[in-house]
């Protein structure tokens, strides 16, 4: 599918027959699948141009002459400039590809924040990160000396601006943030977040795996300093994600790894560094990742991402109006702007066994901490039950979803 190829409006039911795995049955039900904040599903252009690239095109990049790894080498930019137009981002450059969200913020936080972090420096982080936006910049504060400052939450999920605004000061040096909850579904303010952190001099990340599938997103119009986002959560393949980085801030940056195609010379005295984006790329990428990863950015650059975003938007908003008519229901954090993301729980009921039920059931949930204990403490709860939506996800499966919930509710006896 070409980048060129025009958008076109959102037919859930022409969108369902792109996605192969969605047509078979699971426990000998139609699979309902609502695990999206965990991993998308693949559409078959995705799995097209990975299986393309093994049968013809496999070679390794930048480093041959032959034909194959010619082809492999303009695919592999291609799909670099691909995320560049999809994230508005000013120079191709300024894309490093990673193996992933989890990835591009280690980067950041290991060169960054190791070279610019003293003793007594602070990064702001929220209450509502994921463990990957946490455990790097523990890390990386074990290692300086800085230290971390965490911004509250509310009741209902929020990061209030006056509370964030106060937690800036005269010793923060970098602020790293989620943009959409993978647990509460919130979409935060990041633009006044940034533009507040910016009046002190703090460079901004901000994690963006749950927005860029689900929201237009351009980190032009933000301001960010950086931005990560992961393939799989956007209907590409596992394993390979991007970094965006102002040229400025990663050209200063010292590289995170060693190894082959990182460099520009290397004796046995001293060793130069290839130019943006290959000096943060050492090694053999994963080559048949960035391609798929390419092709589920052409797949997504069809759709008007802001219809995509109130589609999704219009599902949460139905589950949770559904899940508010079951007694013993509590939905975890009401925040005012939400994406497709709804966590609750059930009274006298572990959440994994609201999953195994509804698995017999036909219906993919996620159950557990999702990655973000922290705020199953800040609720007091050991777990939460979570739906959440895509592209392909329809009424008719959150009420499929809802009446597999009165099965473990009949199963548990919870009253009505």
């Amino acid at each position: 599918m070409s980048v060129d190829t025009p958008v076109r409006t959102l037919d859930v039911t022409r969108v369902r027959d792109d996605f192969p795995i969605l047509q078979q049955r699971v426990h000998g039900r139609p699979l309902v699948y609502l695990d999206n904040a965990n991993t998308t599903q693949k559409p078959r252009s995705v799995i097209d141009a990975i299986e393309h690239y093994y049968a013809e095109d496999n070679a390794n990049i930048h480093r041959s002459t032959h034909l194959l790894s010619e082809r492999a080498t303009r695919a592999y930019e291609a799909a670099r400039v691909r995320v560049q137009q999809l994230i508005n981002a000013p120079e191709a450059r300024e894309v490093i590809l990673t193996r992933g969200c989890t990835e591009s913020i280690n980067l950041v936080a290991q060169s960054w924040g190791r070279a610019n972090l003293r003793p007594g420096d602070e990064v702001v982080l929220t209450w509502m990160e994921h463990h990957s936006n946490i455990v790097p910049w523990q890390m990386a504060c074990e290692q300086t000396g800085a230290r971390l400052r965490v911004v509250p939450i509310t009741d209902a999920g929020e990061v209030e601006l006056e509370a964030f605004a106060s937690a800036l000061g005269d010793r923060t040096r970098f602020v790293s943030i989620i943009h959409v909850s993978n647990v509460l579904g919130t979409i935060n303010p990041v633009a006044e977040m940034i533009r507040l952190a910016h009046e002190r001099g703090a460079p901004v990340l901000v994690d963006a795996a749950q927005s860029v599938p689900h929201l237009p997103v351009d980190v032009q119009a933000l301001d960010c300093d950086f931005l990560a986002f992961s393939a799989h959560k956007m209907y590409g393949p596992t394993g390979i994600g991007a970094l965006y980085g102002k040229a400025a801030l990663l050209e200063a940056m010292p590289p995170w790894q060693g190894g082959g195609d990182m460099i520009a010379s290397v004796s046995f005295e001293k060793t130069t560094y290839n130019t943006l984006p290959y000096k943060f790329e050492a090694g053999t990428p994963n080559i048949a990742g960035v391609v798929g990863f390419g092709a589920a950015v052409d797949y997504l650059r069809r759709f008007d991402l802001a219809e995509v975003a109130r589609h999704e938007r219009d599902l949460a908003d139905y589950a949770v109006a559904r899940l508010r008519d079951l007694r013993g229901i509590r939905i975890i954090g009401q925040p005012r702007e939400r994406a497709g993301v709804v966590s609750f729980v059930m009274d006298g009921v572990h959440p994994h066994d609201i999953g195994t039920i509804l698995d017999r059931e036909g219906v993919a949930i996620r159950t557990g901490q999702h990655c973000a204990q922290p705020i199953m403490d800040r609720y007091g709860i050991p777990a939460t039950a979570r739906v959440s939506f895509a592209i392909y996800n329809t009424r008719d499966e959150v009420d499929v979803f809802i009446h597999a919930l009165h099965t473990v509710r009949e199963l548990f006896g919870v009253r009505s």
